[in-house]
């Protein structure tokens, strides 16, 4: 008999009245390395957190490490969203705050996280060097953790992950925030880990897999149903069409003919150069594509537009028709354009209930602070019976699946009917068939005169609408072109 490495019995997990595991029995044998995956909300993390400890469980959860094995007789469990803290080890940070100079210096470098980690975890520090050079990493060691961006964050996670090398490595969406070259090296090192002993966990629909998976699973309500491969996974229903509410329906009364102008842009912290010499021009109706690498400096750049980075007043940069800094608010601007990125989903208020969530919008805050107007109320309820979130009103934000979340922040983003959406990566953890939907929803927005600015990995995964795109490479312009539709 093959002695198993987890043996699962009775294990059940609830959240409220809600069941999400449900006497769940399971075995993981040597040399077996899984992937999890199938429909949004089904419990596919709650499983992966149950198994580090990480979730208040009934039943009972047994680990056969290999004594004999040089690795750590331990799991981890590498999460979507990596929560880290001040130097005082609070999580209350704004969004805002990574572009704040006077901010900056509350959070850890990545060098100094990383001494500590080697410190807590007994590691020789001379090792992590390799995965550093390898993810393009090196030149982050003096970034403070809150100037990383997504991306670079889950790169950092990773890092620290391949260092350690447990005997069990779950990793809970580990392609997020990642460009094609990153997830092409991460296969790599994954083959790697497993050939010197790792047992692996993947939970992800994403295909580009490393060829060491060789079991794979879903949970159908509250149970875990092996399958034979990959394509068997269930999926969420396909999206049902609806008509946009009449108010988003209505062509932007903008005035100005060019939303953005920038010349000759440079942002520096310190030595660092982030921007180096942009110049770009958004004309009111265009559609672009912002692409470029982790750390190419997307996320700066689009800051600069929405009046969250303070250079963007010692720059040339036209908004709307006026010069950036000649007595506009930060407001005024906020007014004519809406944001998503996974940044703001980070540091949303995690008290919001749905439709305060969508709400907040008409303010531009992060969470709702006053009362509503019989109008701002129908609008409210518009679109949450458009996204089909009536149901959910009442739930926190934070307690629905990720693919419901990014459709209540971008129910968010439009309340306001604004004549610029600036969408970063707003699909980043969704499968295919909810990034389908949520760019489904996009087009017809942007087919009634929307200025569009997206940014996205996936190729095959985008707007149709979008006409020209935009390339950055190491914090300049690579490439300004128009694009065929995808269709």
């Amino acid at each position: 008999m093959i002695n198993s490495v987890v043996h699962i019995t009775h294990l059940s997990l609830q959240y409220a009245h809600d069941v999400i595991l449900d006497q769940l029995n399971w075995q993981i044998l040597p040399e077996e390395h899984w992937l999890i995956g199938g429909k949004s909300g089904s419990g596919k993390s709650s499983l992966g957190k149950a198994l580090a400890g990480l979730e208040k469980i009934s039943g009972n959860i047994q680990f056969f490490f290999d004594p004999s094995s040089p690795l750590p007789a331990r799991v981890l469990y590498v999460s979507n969203w990596y929560q880290f803290t001040n130097l005082e080890g609070d999580r209350n940070f704004y969004y805002q705050q990574r572009y704040n100079k006077q901010q900056r210096n509350d959070t850890l470098t990545v060098y100094a996280e990383l001494m500590h980690y080697s410190k807590e975890e007994n590691l020789t520090f001379e090792e992590v060097e390799k995965y550093l050079s390898l993810f393009d990493f090196l030149d982050f060691k003096n970034t403070q953790l809150i100037e990383l961006s997504s991306g670079e964050h889950k790169k950092l996670q990773l890092i620290k992950a391949l260092w350690l090398k447990p005997q069990l490595l779950i990793i809970d969406e580990p392609y997020t925030g990642l460009d094609k070259a990153s997830r092409n090296k991460l296969n790599q090192f994954l083959e790697e880990l497993v050939a010197a002993g790792v047992q692996l966990m993947l939970i992800t629909n994403d295909e580009n897999i490393p060829s060491c998976i060789n079991r794979f699973a879903e949970i159908e309500n509250g149970q875990l149903k092996i399958l034979s491969a990959i394509q068997h996974f269930s999926k969420d229903l396909a999206r049902r069409q609806k008509p946009l509410p009449y108010f988003l329906r209505q062509e932007s009364k903008e005035s100005a003919d060019i939303f953005v102008h920038m010349e000759n842009i440079r942002v520096r912290y310190g030595e660092k150069e982030v921007l180096k010499n942009i110049s770009w021009t958004v004309r009111k109706g265009e559609k672009w594509l912002l692409q470029g690498h982790n750390g190419s400096g997307k996320s700066t750049l689009l800051s600069l537009i929405n009046g969250d980075h303070p250079q963007a007043y010692a720059s040339e940069i036209h908004l709307f028709g006026n010069k950036r800094g000649s007595g506009e608010s930060i407001w005024d601007i906020k007014a004519h354009l809406g944001i998503v990125s996974p940044e703001l989903h980070w540091y949303f208020d995690k008290a919001a209930k749905v439709w305060q969530a969508i709400a907040s919008g008409l303010y531009d805050s992060i969470g709702l602070f006053r009362q509503l107007n019989y109008e701002q109320q129908q609008r409210v309820n518009q679109l949450m019976d458009f996204f089909e979130l009536t149901s959910y009103k009442d739930r926190l934000l934070t307690s629905l699946p990720l693919g419901k979340q990014r459709l209540v922040l971008l129910a968010r983003t439009i309340i306001k009917n604004p004549s610029l959406l600036i969408l970063d990566e707003p699909c980043q953890g969704l499968d295919q068939v909810q990034t389908e939907h949520f760019n489904a929803v996009v087009d017809e927005l942007c087919s009634f005169g929307k200025t569009l600015i997206y940014v996205g990995h996936y190729e095959t995964l985008l707007p149709s609408c979008l006409e020209n795109k935009i390339v950055l490479e190491k914090g300049e312009v690579k490439t300004i072109q128009k694009i065929a539709a995808y269709a």
